[in-house]
């Protein structure tokens, strides 16, 4: 727990998990560039009358770290790191021009959103296993609130609008009601709509004809904006392409379902699943071959924590293995799958040459108007961030003629911040905060009492109970 003098540093670069995966340990450079943003911080703080605390929670701050990120991953690679962070050196103690650097006003959709509202009155008195219980409140059942989730989203972070996930396990305890709700408070606190939700199914949970009686019975009761499953959580495994004869064969009832009611985009989780084959990416290309009319959202873009190089043809290991099994159905740039950046973008931006490989390969495969915004937030508190970090960061000139990775423009970005998943959803894009000026998000992150925290486990140990909790193989 930092002092109260540290509310944590601004780049959340330390090893934390969503609940879905071990996280990894930190590295030696991680931890250099954790050092050595202290001690820049504590000089910036002095020259500039600040304490430390306000210091690190101001955007001049974050400046800072992406400062030394950028620099620490140069050195450690010699002077060529894959990717960097260009940020004006006058923005780590000037704050207009850390607003200039950081900022944006771009549309921002995270399509990956996740959250729990929990009462109080539960049998038992506890917070559940999640993540989310690490908000920084004195009883950690306060952390499970909808003002909370808007909180950490829209005030103290530039996300325009955000899309409510599911949860890997049948029952959940984000119910569509709650969703419902919370959709609700945003309309009226934002006067617009913000928050859309996902139908959530479970088809290897039951008798498939029950299955799919709840998909029609959900659709009929809520206005949902996309589909949601996991194939290897919530029931036995399955997979999309009922390739596999051994394995319940649910994959095309459910597609041709959710292509009858709509909205025909379906959400997937690939990756990030401790090893688990039905969370191999290896049944995205077939199915989007097979079913033309769906849009494919593939969450975590198959990446399953391991070192991310170049594209290898043929490799079927991370976001390689989404790469290969789209290109093997022949969809290429602009087809019907979406390889998306929650969770991914969080674990490779703090080494630039993952970052840029990760980055590179997807927008060479997929094409610019393919990759999509997600955060898997709030698991890692609010996702200001990672917004941050993304709006800096570049591919090196060496690896775009080396590698054919296309530079990460203005337009590139803004693509997938949000304006492709406006087309994707149906929704006009909404650049304005939710009537708060940007001086009082300033000074909310200032006030925060979450300050720069982490939410999810930051250990193995730490993580392994909380992925057996939810029957999460690790």
């Amino acid at each position: 727990m930092p002092a109260d003098d540290d509310p944590g540093l601004p780049i959340k670069l330390g090893p934390c998990s969503n609940g879905e995966y071990l996280p990894r340990p930190p590295t030696r450079l991680a931890r250099e560039i954790a050092r050595r943003t202290r001690v820049e911080a504590d000089a910036h703080a002095r020259a500039l009358g600040m304490s430390r605390r306000s210091f690190l929670l101001s955007s001049m701050g974050a400046a800072t770290m992406l400062t030394v990120l950028a620099a620490c991953s140069s050195e450690d690679e010699g002077g060529s790191p894959g990717g960097s962070f260009a940020v004006d050196p006058e923005a780590q103690r000037d704050p207009d021009a850390a607003a200039e650097a950081l900022g944006g006003d771009e549309f921002v959709f995270d399509v990956q959103g996740h959250f729990l509202e929990y009462s109080h009155d539960v049998p038992g008195g506890g917070a559940p296993a999640f993540p989310q219980s690490q908000c920084g409140e004195d009883d950690a059942r306060d952390c499970y609130s909808v003002d909370k989730f808007l909180d950490l989203i829209f005030n103290k972070s530039d996300t325009n609008m955000v899309v409510l996930s599911a949860l890997p396990f049948a029952g959940s305890p984000l119910s569509p009601d709650v969703m419902a709700q919370t959709i609700d408070i945003a309309d009226r606190v934002c006067g617009d709509r913000r928050v859309l939700m996902q139908g959530e199914a479970h088809p290897s949970d039951g008798p498939l004809d029950g299955v799919l009686q709840n998909m029609s019975d959900l659709h009929s009761r809520y206005d949902i904006g996309a589909w949601k499953v996991y194939t290897h959580a919530g029931g036995p495994g399955w997979y999309l392409d009922d390739h596999d004869p051994e394995a319940p064969q649910v994959g095309n009832a459910f597609l041709e379902r959710a292509k009858a009611l709509g909205p025909p985009v379906v959400a997937v989780h690939k990756g990030f699943s401790a090893g688990s084959r039905f969370a191999d990416p290896i049944d995205v290309g077939p199915a989007a071959i097979n079913h033309p009319d769906l849009s494919f959202v593939v969450y975590h873009s198959g990446y399953d924590g391991d070192d991310e190089g170049p594209y290898v043809p043929g490799d079927r290991v991370g976001v390689n293995g989404l790469i290969t099994s789209v290109g093997d159905a022949g969809i290429g740039p602009g087809g019907n799958v979406y390889a998306e950046l929650g969770s991914t973008w969080r674990a490779v931006m703090g080494n630039p040459t993952e970052a840029a490989h990760v980055l590179g390969k997807l927008l060479v495969a997929f094409g610019e108007d393919r990759v999509v915004w997600g955060t898997d937030s709030i698991w890692y508190g609010a996702p200001q961030d990672q917004i941050q970090a993304f709006r800096t960061f570049e591919i090196s000139s060496e690896f775009q003629e080396r590698f054919g990775y296309p530079p990460l423009t203005p337009e590139v970005k803004a693509k997938i911040l949000g304006r492709t998943s406006a087309a994707l959803y149906g929704v006009e894009p909404i650049t304005t905060g939710c009537e708060i000026s940007s001086d009082d998000i300033e000074q909310m992150r200032l006030a925060s009492t979450d300050a720069n925290r982490t939410f999810g486990p930051a250990t193995a140990a730490a993580a392994a109970p909380l992925m057996a909790a939810h029957n999460i193989a690790y």
